[in-house]
């Protein structure tokens, strides 16, 4: 099947994933969006969800589909988070923040009590970092000192589209940082958080539960080991 028709099976199987009714964590990206649709068809033929986008772009597909959606203040009581990834490795650790959106999808990912990801086997590797760089949110002050921080643990680039500075929901910008397949993720994962100005990295280290993967031979369910 093409990418599209897999990321379109990944949604819907993560449909079986959700409890009968109850709060669910709306994650952001091309393969969310089509989940964030099959709950929207779930909700108009009468279940029972309120949401929890992790992004603008989230909540303006929920909107659209018909999802009520709780306030941005919390706390939630988030019975499943299902969200897209960039890159899997084979501990079922994560690279997220393509869409420049990791921030808030942490917080919701951290806030809810089982987390469900859906990709197609193109996203998988053996080792975080052999096909996607880290990005990293950090503040706008002071964002090319932090930047020359980042650039003693892989080579740090400000994203930029159009010509523009990426910008994130909370006001600030992006770097990718490539490491390079990383042996020990969550090692670096903290020494990129122990930098002054480093709002958050896109390293999701041991927060899955489930990784749904949809490919040409059909759709595989990856469990927490």
């Amino acid at each position: 099947m093409s990418r599209d028709e897999a990321k379109k099976v990944a949604a819907r199987s993560a449909t079986a994933e959700l409890p009968a009714s109850g709060v669910v964590g709306l994650g952001s990206g091309s393969t969310a969006r089509l989940f964030i649709a099959e709950v929207g068809a779930l909700v108009k033929a009468g279940r029972s969800f309120r949401g929890v986008p992790t992004s603008e772009s989230s909540r303006r597909d929920a909107v659209q589909f018909g999802i009520p959606l709780l306030p941005d203040e919390g706390p939630w009581d988030i019975e499943v988070t299902v969200d897209g990834a960039d890159e899997v490795d084979s501990d079922l650790n994560l690279i997220k923040g393509g869409g420049a959106a990791h921030t808030r999808e942490k917080i919701v990912n951290f806030a809810s009590r089982r987390n469900v990801i859906i990709v197609d086997d193109g996203k998988l590797s053996t080792r975080l970092g052999e096909k996607w760089p880290v990005p990293v949110e950090v503040l706008r002050f002071a964002h090319r000192t932090t930047a020359l921080a980042l650039s003693r643990i892989g080579r740090a680039v400000h994203r930029v589209r159009d010509g523009a500075p990426v910008v994130t929901d909370t006001g600030s910008f992006v770097y990718d940082v490539f490491t390079g397949p990383m042996p020990d993720p969550g090692a670096v994962d903290r020494a990129l958080r122990a930098i002054p100005g480093v709002v958050e990295t896109g390293l999701f280290i041991g927060r899955v539960d489930v990784v749904i993967v949809a490919g040409d031979a059909g759709v595989r369910r990856l469990e927490k080991r």
